[in-house]
Order: structure tokens, then C-alpha cells, then sequence
């Protein structure tokens, strides 16, 4: 028998994330931190919105789990996030001591949970991260994907 609280569920939570940050003409990112099956932070990219380039949804809900837990660690913390985190947010989850990370779609770009660097499994830091790619991957690269194919229609 298997739990509502699946990696399928909370990743459909990031997405509803994701769909938020359209109306800021953001790149539609979604991530939520849960906590002992509780949804503990939640946010979408607000790149755009806050003019802050730091702003990446990992990086908002990592400050949001911090101030509801009162710890700068999130040991027992899982983050879900709609597209494979960058070298900067995957810095900032192993700062953090995130126990694992779950991803959607992986980013062959600029992915730093294995796809172009390995940040978050790195055996070198002091803090390695577990890390499950690919949960409900064409949802999450389908958000994208339609994102930046009306970016380029609105270019044209």
C-alpha cells in the first residue's frame, strides 16, 4: 500500500509553484520543502519579479524552511523542485544539510545535481545530498518548454 505522501504528490505541489511565477514572466521553477510529510515552504522564481538574481525558488524556500524550523540546518528536510537545481542553489541545499533532493526535469545546461556538475553528491564537501531525478519529468520539462516557446513567439 503506498502513502498519499508519494515523490509524485509533493512534486505536483512544486509544479502548482511553478504555474505562479508565470504571471511575473518568470521561468515557471517550482520547489517545496517538506518536513516530516508537511509542506514547511514553498515558492516559485521571483528572478524577475524582485530583480534579484538570487532569487531562484530553491533559494526562497530554503530561507522560508529555515524561519519555520528556527535552524540554519534542514537535516530532515526533502526539497521538490521542478527542474534539476543550478550551482547555486545546489551550494546553498548542501550549506543547508538537506537530507534529499527530488527533481523533475534535468537541466543540461546549467544542472549541478549531475547532469553538468554534481554539487549536491559531491564526495568532496562536507555534506553529500541524495538526490532522485526524473519524478514526473514531462510535466515539469513541459512547463518549460511552453514558457520559453512564448518567450521566442513574443520575440518574433
Amino acid at each position: 500500500m503506498s502513502s498519499i505522501f508519494s515523490d509524485a504528490f509533493f512534486m505536483k505541489k512544486a509544479l502548482e509553484e511553478a504555474d505562479k511565477a508565470s504571471s511575473s514572466e518568470d521561468v515557471p521553477v517550482g520547489a517545496v520543502i517538506v518536513h516530516k510529510n508537511k509542506i514547511i515552504a514553498r515558492s516559485c522564481n521571483q528572478v524577475e519579479l524582485l530583480g534579484d538574481p538570487t532569487a531562484h525558488a530553491e533559494m526562497l524556500a530554503i530561507t522560508q524552511a529555515a524561519n519555520f524550523l528556527k535552524s540554519k540546518w534542514l537535516t530532515d528536510c526533502v526539497l521538490y523542485v521542478t527542474i534539476e537545481p543550478c550551482s547555486m542553489c545546489a551550494g546553498a541545499l548542501v550549506l543547508s544539510r538537506l537530507s534529499r533532493v527530488v527533481y523533475g526535469a534535468s537541466d543540461p545546461k546549467t544542472g549541478a545535481g549531475g547532469s553538468v556538475l554534481n554539487i549536491l553528491h559531491n564526495k568532496k564537501l562536507n555534506h553529500r545530498i541524495k538526490v532522485n531525478g526524473g519524478v514526473l519529468k514531462e510535466d515539469c520539462a513541459a512547463i518549460i518548454k511552453d514558457f520559453f516557446r512564448k518567450q521566442r513567439a513574443r520575440d518574433n
